[in-house]
């Protein structure tokens, strides 16, 4: 006994000493993983960091997922899904703010401008060509703007982080002029050094236009309607994009970034067997939205366009069908909305086939469904059209027509109807001012529908902030009967990260 005691006391000296001149073995840094000082040394890291950022926004809590749920909260959506809490996440109910729709979003949204933080910090201090240093800063800055955007949309009141954070940062929360203004700055200075294209290796990179249709977009969301139409009214004179004939080139994966196409966030499809989730090897390569938004069998068919939706695409000044004095459906219905109305066959089968009861609908754009039979996955490979040439044309008529120049605006509405065989817009909704600008809500709702575009538009309309606005989109989408004025607004802000950090304030009503 006694014996065993000396060793034991021998050996835990033995061990003390070793480890008093080693790291503990249990403590030791991955030597696979670079250190901030060992990655930022060459171009080659600097385009890494860039791309990296790009990463960030193919990611599942940005727009490979939650940003299309959050965004399907408009008047066009609504959801049935037997996943209660999402769909009551989508009528404005939230009792849990670490809903993982909008939890994760803050966490991935967040990410990425950590990534393109640290790009911004680092790249300045590496020896390279100076046009490409300039160029690469402004692509960070680009995306940085981009997460910023969307957070100030969703959550209003958010942290603004700048800098390279370490574990003990602690930044400010700020008001949503603040957050835009950080976006406005972040853009102008990203502009001069973004190229106007780039070759065929890298399609996909934010380019000059890209920027100025964000801040365009920003502008307009704070009404600030002559310097966001004169951005737009320079990307139409460019002569760089144009509609495409074909609608429907807009939403499939064969006709990516083509002439209608501002900025996309590109997918590949090209994804490990791992599933969904923030860490997975490639994970990010791969579209989720089809295997939620379409029909069922086929998708989860978490959310579903609204009948006044469907109803809306009805228009007088589409020739009558042969032989009848009924006029043809506005063609853009059939590509956008799965309906008992629509003759198409999906997944190889009509909707009568697929025996889908014909007081539903659901959603068609960025589905494979003409392309396979099978249940759509996780891996789709169609890139997103964030920006579209089509938007901007609507935008700048709407800018114009807000600034009295409504004779002027009204061409632009007509070119992007004449695409799809359309005719002018009606005198009737030309008349006046205020005659266009009703007009404009559903036109632009038939154009982009389902591209989660409608959201954005309805807050820049204000009708998110009155009794009078409210009750126009509870006619459309009664889900708003649910929207509580001053908080339903904005999203919870995670309680995770106010515990963290006891400066941060939920937003108000949650």
């Amino acid at each position: 006994m006694k014996s065993h005691k000396l060793f034991t006391l021998a050996l835990a000296g033995t061990l003390a000493v070793a480890t008093s001149c080693k790291k503990d073995l249990l403590n030791q840094a991955n030597p696979n993983t670079l250190s901030v000082a060992q990655f930022w040394l060459t171009a080659s890291d600097a385009n890494k960091g860039v791309i990296a950022s790009y990463s960030g926004i193919q990611q599942y809590g940005v727009y490979d997922h939650c940003w299309q749920f959050m965004a399907a909260r408009s008047d066009e959506s609504y959801s049935q899904s037997p996943f209660v809490e999402l769909a009551v996440f989508t009528r404005f109910i939230q009792a849990n703010n670490l809903f993982f729709i909008s939890a994760f979003a803050w966490n991935d949204y967040y990410r990425t401008i950590y990534r393109t933080n640290q790009a911004l910090h680092h790249i300045p201090d590496i020896t390279m060509d100076a046009t490409l240093k300039a160029q690469y800063i402004a692509e960070a800055r680009f995306i940085r703007a981009l997460m910023y955007y969307d957070l100030d949309s969703f959550f209003g009141n958010v942290p603004l982080i700048t800098e390279d954070p370490t574990v003990t940062t602690r930044v400010k929360q700020v008001t949503p002029a603040e957050v835009e203004a950080q976006v406005i700055a972040d853009l102008q200075a990203a502009i001069p050094d973004l190229p106007t294209a780039y070759p065929a290796a890298d399609l996909g990179r934010a380019t000059k236009y890209a920027a100025q249709a964000l801040l365009a977009k920003m502008y307009m969301q704070q009404h600030k309607y002559t310097e966001a139409s004169t951005l737009m009214a320079g990307i139409i004179s460019s002569g760089k994009f144009s509609l495409v004939p074909s609608y429907l080139d807009n939403f499939t994966e064969s006709n990516e970034n083509n002439s209608e196409s501002i900025f996309e966030v590109q997918y590949t499809g090209s994804v490990l067997d791992v599933g969904q989730g923030q860490d997975n090897a490639s994970s990010s390569e791969g579209y989720d939205r089809p295997n939620f938004f379409g029909p069922p069998i086929y998708s989860f068919a978490d959310v579903q366009p609204r009948q006044s939706l469907t109803a809306s695409f009805t228009d007088s000044t589409v020739a009558l069908v042969p032989g009848t004095k009924k006029h043809a459906i506005d063609p853009r219905r059939d590509i956008s909305i799965i309906s008992v109305l629509n003759p198409d066959k999906f997944y190889g089968k009509t909707f009568t086939q697929l025996g889908y009861n014909p007081s539903q609908q659901y959603w068609r754009k960025y589905l494979n469904d003409r392309t396979r039979t099978t249940p759509e996955n996780f891996t789709s490979g169609i890139n997103y059209r964030l920006i579209r040439y089509a938007d901007i044309l609507l935008l700048q008529a709407e800018a114009l027509n807000e600034l009295g120049q409504t004779a002027a605006a009204v061409p632009l509405v007509n070119q992007v109807r004449a695409r799809v065989g359309l005719g002018p817009v009606p005198a009737a909704n030309t008349a006046s001012q205020t005659a266009l600008r009703l007009y404009m809500r559903d036109e632009r709702g038939r154009e982009l529908a389902g591209e989660n575009v409608r959201w954005y538009d309805i807050v820049r309309w204000g009708l998110l902030d009155n009794q009078d606005g409210l009750n126009y989109l509870i006619a459309r989408d009664p889900d708003f009967t649910n929207f509580v004025l001053g908080k339903s607004k904005l999203l919870p802000i995670p309680q995770t990260d106010i515990d963290l950090d006891p400066n941060i304030k939920q937003n108000p009503g949650y």
